[in-house]
């Protein structure tokens, strides 16, 4: 594969203004797609829902036993009234509040405003501390959507403070806000970390480009997939992240070893051409081993979970080949200009950098040498580590979403949890649907049978259908339907659904959509850890010839994960870091989070553990002793490896800083995520097992060793064509160009 990948990249370099060329064309083409998919309306998103869940299923039997009739509601918004003195029933309390329902009938877009003091169906609690009223509205498109909502939100914020007017629900669908400060300052300092690694902006820029114009190309691809057919948000995302973050690292480890073959003297197009064949082939592997890994997503069985996984493996491809081809071209363009300064001073005057001698100096190879004479302890201050900082996953609760809106202090959910408090789950009940032959002769016994379960506050009248072969039961709980009291109620209807009065019944609305999409998500987390450990370990068995280095790699990727897991329950859930972190906090967690997670971390893992070990690898298989093969592999990919994570980390980092609940939790758990597998696993526990373990680290079993085929990321292939040539001097082209 060396030799192969070695020849695209001289061709890329030698045709640089056609390769050039056919990226901007693909570009090009699809932006053109975009836009002529977007001119015959974009498809509708893809909802992320579980179809055969028993509460699904059970809603579509519903909904034909009892067939809606007339138009669709429309939206609706909740003006809810907490007097700060008095009850709602006093009579000025009454006249600024019918004053306020006046007001809010002339706002853009509604069609009625309900009267809590009406008779015939007042909303007023028990103890005439709070008034609920409804607005409705009519179809309002994305537009509409937005205005309106801000002129309610003006009357509510105007409303007299005495009244203690809250607004609850929300027009807006969710989205993300615009980028903040945080994302920007996250992107210069990647830069700067960039300069530093390379000491030349020219291939500092190089390295953001490709990775960016990579994301671009991903970003714009999907896009217009989804303006064709329906597709989430959430895809997007997940291509997004995962796109910069392996196309920074592949950028970033080809364009190194580049500079290296510069160095060691040979011509800028002989550099290309080493570089894509060694670089280029661990890139190669450990982009097919995340690509492999996300499509292993089918697993899941649910379709908004396939297409996130297939989006970030069409991310983690597009990397790859921008790395192999569009890289080599740049890098051609830029000659020795990708060295420093003194690095070209240097090659003018004949000093080379020979690969394979041992280095003298450097903090790296230092470091190195203080864990591989020191393992043991290395070893177990990593894991203690890792797993004080995974404890908190223990707690760590999920939810599809959560009601009242992501921002716990906000007017939206603090109307919520005034609703709830007062008037129970109202706003999100329970439905039973029971099913049977002679259900109506048995509704009562069913309500009274429902009504005796703990944490039912209400029962509503039962409604037959015309069939008479279905029952629809609306049951208020206690609480809210991410509360554990309401779930246990779903439980306990579900565990006696052939016991109630002798009839079927099923439950369903959005406490046990809640719960079914839950669920299958758990197990769909569960699922594709299993799935990408067998993965990793196979295909690192191929790349390292070795049966323990994939096992250690992938037993610390794990650690990394419940890392990223429990630093993410401490501070979303459990509020840790409040003056830190802008986003709001207090909830459980997103139950989409722990996935995202997983495939990118895995992403990256995959990267430092290839990065890292390859180059041990090298040095072990030129002669070198176990120990000593680790400080010079360490010294060599040490500072790719660490200029990788600290970017990553500081743009997740930036990303982490917003205000936007969902985007910050999730690029938090990358940012601890990074940090915890670049800095602790890769850098402190992989060298210290590899001291450990010495030559046994390399163990293959002979019968496996026979059959697996062999995956020259060392550049021997290389080697064998170069034999005969003089390389003791450094290449004339080379100096021509410096």
């Amino acid at each position: 594969m060396s030799t192969f990948l070695a020849r695209v990249g001289r061709f890329s370099a030698r045709h640089r203004l056609i390769v050039i060329g056919a990226w901007l064309l693909i570009f090009t083409c699809l932006v053109g797609t975009l836009v002529i998919g977007s001119q015959n309306g974009a498809a509708d998103k893809a909802s992320p829902s579980v179809p055969d869940s028993a509460a699904s299923q059970a809603l579509d039997r519903m909904n034909k036993e009892f067939p809606s009739t007339g138009s669709a509601p429309g939206a609706t918004l909740q003006l809810v009234f907490q007097p700060t003195s008095g009850d709602v029933t006093a009579p000025g309390t009454i006249t600024e509040i019918e004053s306020q329902l006046d007001e809010a009938k002339s706002l853009p877009g509604v069609e009625s405003v309900s009267n809590p003091f009406d008779p015939t169906s007042p909303y007023i609690s028990k103890d005439k501390s709070i008034a609920v009223a409804t607005i409705t509205y009519g179809d309002l498109n994305e537009k509409q959507q937005v205005s309106d909502y801000a002129a309610a939100l003006k009357l509510q914020s105007s409303a007299p403070n005495r009244l203690g007017v809250e607004l609850g629900g929300n027009l807006v669908p969710l989205g993300a806000p615009a980028p903040g400060i945080g994302e920007g300052v996250g992107v210069a300092i990647a830069l700067l970390v960039l300069i530093l690694t390379f000491g030349s902006l020219v291939a500092a820029g190089v390295n953001l480009l490709v990775a960016v114009f990579g994301v671009g190309v991903t970003v714009v691809g999907v896009v217009t997939y989804g303006s064709l057919f329906p597709i989430g948000d959430n895809a997007i995302i997940l291509a997004s992240m995962l796109g910069l973050a392996v196309g920074i690292d592949y950028t970033l480890f080809i364009l190194s070893r580049f500079r290296t073959e510069l160095r060691s003297g040979k011509s800028v197009e002989d550099s290309v051409a080493r570089a894509t064949g060694t670089a280029g082939t661990a890139v190669v592997f450990a982009g097919l081993t995340v690509i492999v890994a996300l499509v292993a997503l089918l697993v899941a069985n649910l379709s908004f979970i396939t297409e996130m996984g297939f989006a970030a493996a069409a991310a983690v491809l597009v990397a790859v080949l921008l790395s192999l081809t569009l890289l080599p071209a740049l890098l051609r363009t830029m000659g020795t200009r990708a060295l420093s300064k003194k690095q070209r001073r240097q090659l003018l005057a004949g000093h080379l950098w020979v690969e394979g001698t041992a280095q003298k100096r450097g903090i790296l190879r230092g470091w190195g040498s203080v864990v591989v004479k020191r393992p043991i302890i290395a070893m177990l201050a990593g894991v203690t580590v890792l797993v004080i900082v995974a404890l908190p996953m223990l707690s760590m609760k999920t939810a599809f979403n959560i009601p009242g809106g992501s921002d716990p202090s906000s007017t939206e959910r603090t109307a919520y949890n005034l609703i709830v408090d007062e008037f129970g789950g109202v706003q999100s009940p329970i439905i039973v649907l029971a099913e049977g032959s002679n259900v109506a002769d048995k509704t009562a016994a069913i309500e009274s049978e429902l009504g005796e379960i703990d944490g039912v506050q209400q029962v509503l009248p039962a409604e037959i259908s015309k069939s008479g072969t279905a029952a629809r039961i609306i049951v208020f709980p206690e609480g809210g339907p991410i509360d554990q009291q309401t779930k246990d109620i779903v439980h306990d209807i579900r565990a006696d659904a052939t016991a109630i009065s002798g009839v079927h019944v099923e439950a369903t609305g959005e406490a046990a959509i809640g719960i079914d999409q839950d669920a299958a998500l758990m197990s769909a987390l569960i699922k594709y850890i299993l799935v990408i450990v067998v993965i990793s370990l196979l295909l690192l068995i191929v790349l390292f010839r070795s049966v323990l280095i994939p096992l250690i790699a992938t037993l610390g990727y794990l650690l990394s994960v419940g890392a990223s897991f429990g630093a993410s329950t401490a501070v979303f859930q459990w509020g840790w870091l409040d003056p830190l972190i802008a986003a709001p906090q207090g909830d459980p967690m997103l139950s989409l989070l722990p996935l995202l997670l997983v495939g990118v971390l895995f992403g990256l893992a995959m990267d430092y553990q290839v990065f890292l070990v390859s180059r041990i690898k090298e040095m072990h298989d030129r002669g070198m002793d176990p120990q000593l093969a680790i400080r010079e592999g360490f010294a060599r990919s040490g500072p790719v490896l660490i200029a990788a994570a600290t970017i990553m980390t500081v743009v997740f980092g930036g990303f982490a800083t917003g205000t936007f609940a969902i985007g910050a939790s999730i690029a938090f758990g990358l940012t601890i995520g990074v940090m915890a597998d670049a800095f602790i696993v890769r850098l402190v526990l992989m060298p210290a097992l590899l001291s450990i373990l010495g030559e046994a680290a390399w163990w293959m079993p002979k019968w496996l060793d026979r059959i697996i085929p062999t995956i020259d990321t060392e550049g021997h292939a290389l080697d064998a064509a170069d034999e005969g040539q003089d390389t003791t001097a450094p290449d004339r082209r080379v100096l021509e160009t410096v």
